[in-house]
Order: C-alpha cells, then sequence, then structure tokens
C-alpha cells in the first residue's frame, strides 16, 4: 500500500489534533486551531450581500441611528450560533434531526417548508449579491453574473468530497477578504467615532422606513439557515468521548462563536459606518449597492470602490456556498430524502433567476429578501430553545435558567420586531 493511501488527509489530521487537544494534549493557540472552523463558516451568512443591502440603507437613510440594531442582532446571532454548536456536539444529531425525532410530524413538516423558503430567501441575496459584484466588475449584464456565480459556487461546492477542513478554510479566506477590505475603507473614510459609540448603544427608531430596515438587519445577522448549520457542522467533526472532553469541547466551540461572530459584527457596524460617512450627508437616497459603488468612485477613487464591490462579491460567493450547505442540510435531516447537490442548487437558484429576468430591483430584492428571513427566524431559535433546556436530550447540559432568560429574551426581541412590521404592513 502506497504511503499516499494510508496517509491521513487534511480533515482526519485536524479531527485527531482536536482530539489530541481534548484530551489535554494542546494549549493556547495550538489548541485551538483544530475547532476553528464551524463559527466562520456560519459566521459569513452575517456578512452575506443582504448585510449589505440593509446596512448600506440603513447608514445612507437614517446615519448611524441604526448602529444598535446591528450590535443587538449581533449579540442575539452569538448566542444561538453557540447553543447550536452545544445541541450538535452534546447529541451527536443537527437541530434539523433532533426537530424531527422530538415534535409533531405536522409541525415538522411545517418547519421544514418555512426552513425551505428561507433556504431559498437566502440564496437569492447570496446569488444576486455576488453576480452584482461580478456584473460591476467586470461590465456584464447582471443575468450573466449570476450564472457565473451558479458556476463558481458549484466549483467550491466539490471540495466538500474531500471532508471538512478544505471548505472551512475556503470560507475563512473569503472572511479575511471581505474584512481586509473593509478595514480599508476604515482608513479612507473613517467615521465619526462619537456618533459611532453613541449610537452603537442608544436604541432610537425614526418612522416605518427605520423599523424594516431594523426588521431587514436583524433578519440579514442572524440567520436561520447558518443556526440548522452550525448544529450539523459539530456533529461528527471532533468526537468527544466523555463529558469532560464534551465541556471541553462547548468551551473551545464558544470562543470561536465569540471570535468570528465578533468579526462579522465589527464587518457589519463598519458597513453603516462607512455608508453613514459617505451617503448621510448629500447623497442619502443611495439605496443601491451599484449607486453605492458610482458613487464611491468619485467620491473617494477606485480603491475604495474597488473595495467595497471586491467584498461584495467574496461575500456572494462564499455565503452562496454556505447557503447551499445549510439548504442540503436542512432537507436531508427534516425529511430524510437526499438529492444530488447539483439538484438543490438549480433549484435553490430559480428565483434568482426569476428575480434578475423580470427587471426587479436587485438591492430591493435582498432587503425584502432578509425581511423574509426575519420573519421565518423564529422557527429555528424557538425550536432550538425547547430542545437545549430538554434535560432528556441534553443530558446534563441542558441549559441553566439564566442562559434559558437569555435565549428567551432574544427570541421575544425578535418575534416583537416581526409583529411591529407585520402591524405597519397591514396599516399601510
Amino acid at each position: 500500500m502506497s504511503e499516499a493511501a494510508i496517509s491521513p488527509n487534511l480533515s482526519e489530521r485536524t479531527a485527531l489534533a482536536g482530539q489530541t487537544a481534548l484530551s489535554g494534549g494542546g494549549r493556547g493557540l495550538r489548541g485551538l486551531l483544530p475547532f476553528i472552523g464551524p463559527a466562520v463558516v456560519a459566521s459569513i451568512a452575517y456578512m452575506d450581500p443582504g448585510n449589505f443591502a440593509t446596512n448600506i440603507q440603513a447608514g445612507a437613510r437614517h446615519g448611524y441611528m441604526l448602529l444598535w440594531v446591528v450590535l443587538l442582532a449581533n449579540v442575539i446571532a452569538m448566542l444561538f450560533q453557540a447553543l447550536s454548536a452545544r445541541l450538535g456536539i452534546v447529541t451527536g444529531r443537527s437541530l434539523a434531526t433532533l426537530c424531527r425525532e422530538h415534535f409533531p410530524p405536522p409541525l415538522v413538516i411545517a418547519m421544514w417548508l418555512a426552513s425551505e423558503v428561507a433556504a431559498m430567501a437566502t440564496d437569492l441575496a447570496e446569488s444576486i449579491g455576488a453576480a452584482i459584484g461580478i456584473s460591476v466588475l467586470f461590465h456584464l449584464p447582471l443575468l450573466v453574473g449570476l450564472l457565473i456565480t451558479f458556476a463558481i459556487t458549484w466549483g467550491l461546492l466539490t471540495f466538500q468530497s474531500r471532508g471538512f477542513r478544505p471548505i472551512e478554510l475556503i470560507i475563512t479566506a473569503f472572511v479575511g477578504v471581505i474584512s481586509l477590505a473593509y478595514l480599508i475603507e476604515l482608513f479612507i473614510a473613517p467615521p465619526d467615532w462619537g456618533q459611532f459609540f453613541y449610537h452603537a448603544v442608544v436604541p432610537q427608531l425614526a418612522g416605518a422606513d427605520s423599523v424594516t430596515l431594523a426588521v431587514g438587519i436583524v433578519g440579514a445577522t442572524v440567520m436561520p439557515h447558518a443556526i440548522y448549520l452550525h448544529s450539523a457542522m459539530m456533529t461528527d467533526r471532533v468526537t468527544a468521548s466523555s463529558d469532560r472532553e464534551r465541556r471541553r469541547l462547548i468551551g473551545y466551540s464558544n470562543l470561536e462563536v465569540l471570535l468570528a461572530l465578533s468579526l462579522a459584527g465589527l464587518v457589519n457596524m463598519a458597513m453603516v459606518a462607512m455608508a453613514a460617512a459617505m451617503f448621510h450627508n448629500g447623497h442619502s437616497d443611495v439605496g443601491e449597492i451599484e449607486t453605492a459603488y458610482h458613487t464611491l468612485l468619485p467620491l473617494m477613487g477606485v480603491v475604495a470602490a474597488g473595495a467595497f464591490m471586491t467584498s461584495l462579491l467574496a461575500s456572494g460567493l462564499s455565503s452562496s456556498v454556505v447557503g447551499t450547505m445549510a439548504g442540503q442540510v436542512i432537507m436531508q435531516d427534516f425529511v430524510g430524502f437526499r438529492i444530488p447537490i447539483w439538484v438543490r442548487r438549480a433549484v435553490t437558484m430559480i428565483p434568482a433567476i426569476v428575480v434578475v429576468a423580470m427587471g426587479v430591483n436587485a438591492t430591493d430584492a435582498l432587503v425584502m429578501s432578509q425581511v423574509v428571513l426575519s420573519l421565518v427566524l423564529p422557527v429555528p431559535m424557538i425550536a432550538l430553545f425547547v430542545l437545549v433546556r430538554r434535560p432528556g436530550v441534553m443530558a446534563g447540559f441542558a441549559i441553566g435558567r439564566g442562559m434559558q432568560a437569555l435565549a428567551a429574551a432574544a427570541t421575544v426581541v425578535v418575534l416583537v420586531l416581526n409583529v411591529i412590521l407585520l402591524l405597519q404592513s397591514f396599516g399601510n
């Protein structure tokens, strides 16, 4: 047998290093590295093109006022991604699988259908976002950019056949590109830091438009499909063989969630700050991604405009990959039905093609897709909350009363925002 045939691949080496760390053989950064991946993959959902659309409109129309919504949404996201990972670690099953096992069949079917709608809304935002980036950077029709996006996404998804680690590293590289782009933006167009910090902690809303954008921001930040996916990624990655190792694994997972989603939150706040600094005074009508690019170009030069559109392209491509992975989990774990990945990709691309072919405003479609996601968001949040507090599901790892109170409060916040949006819609 050849050496290539017996040597472990990258994913197997990562799992082995993780198990060594759990048994006490790894400390510090070296011990943490094998566990970096799932939360980073989930974090790309919090920096997808839907975030670009809602954050640009929020900053351009309302300045720094909605930064508190971004911060609040990110804290909620941290809590629920950590709980999702905890569920996967302790039970060895995904959230969708546990829903199928513990909830009545009619409810499971309703949850599955709602989650499929969320997956399609997610794919709509991600595919159109990447298509806008390709279209603007390379001067191509939007529909052509969309088809190129599907081809690139399909190519990236083939790395799944090599185990979990290659796709994690690819997504991590995309996160790095997005983060670097917004670091450049902050240097080129520094925000008013006093206003930034004030509005990050002082809640304010001003009219129906700000409410819609606030709900859209929550929908763009706390992503239903990311909650489902995170639990699934933890089930067979690094295996804990005892309760002590599970506790250590949960600790590593919580630290990764904190690091990855803190970075995602900073990127989102930078998006709003950039739009507030550049567009709110004098260009508050900037509401489209393409318009933002063409406005940045003469105002701040090719570097700022190029960094903005490059980050959008990286966001769209990577989040399309993550969205398709989540769609696979949702279908196969809710209903136990597996389909080839190319079929899944073809089905979820249909809404995006329809929107582009009909000539619907791309940015408006992105914002509305995020509102749809916010309306669907309570489904996985409530299901996760119910399951992680059940001793019969979590054994000795069920969350305590303090964590239950935080999760319940976060769920109530999302529900209240949705009720306000629905009342506002019917009122009009």
